[in-house]
């Protein structure tokens, strides 16, 4: 799986490594081929504000974006999905940190919630209706809760060593 990381956004806060970490744990839940490409970005409300008003056709900077290249798809029970490249999930940290800021948690969280949204969205989910809503935040908390146990397991077998 070819995961690439690129901080745009001159924000050094950011923890690269640890995005690209929680984006594998992402596609492996979603069972993506692990031949699957993903590109996640992080760009300044500057940059942001461009995409936003050229590809959703609305002022102002917005937290995250998703540019789905090839029509990949979760795979089923016992299989995964066909290999290809998935696209780009686009991230504003400074955007990520006002709404962090509103949610009452911390900056990196609001990163990975955007990042693992940003994926979903690469993968076909959606969240205009209220069935899709529910699904797509459903998963995203799961997705979220399992990536958490996981940080602080590891967190944990650290500490001990």
């Amino acid at each position: 799986m070819s995961i690439d990381v690129a901080n745009e956004s001159g924000v050094t806060t950011v923890d690269e490594a640890r995005l690209s970490r929680l984006a594998r744990h992402v596609l492996d839940a979603m069972r993506v081929h692990p031949l699957a490409e993903l590109s996640v970005v992080l760009v300044d409300e500057g940059p942001m504000t461009d995409l936003h008003m050229r590809w959703m056709d609305e002022p102002g900077p917005t937290d995250v974006l998703s540019f789905p290249m090839d029509e990949l798809r979760p795979g089923g029970p016992g299989r995964t999905s066909e290999p290809g490249v998935l696209g780009d999930v686009i991230i504003c940290p400074q955007v990520a940190e006002r709404q962090a800021e509103k949610a009452g948690h911390s900056t990196t969280d609001e990163i990975d919630l955007l990042c693992t949204h940003g994926i979903l969205h690469l993968l076909g989910y959606d969240h205009a209706e209220p069935d899709e809503h529910k699904e797509m935040f459903g998963l995203q908390g799961e997705i979220l809760a399992a990536w958490r146990e996981r940080e602080a397991a590891d967190d944990e077998d650290e500490s001990r060593a």
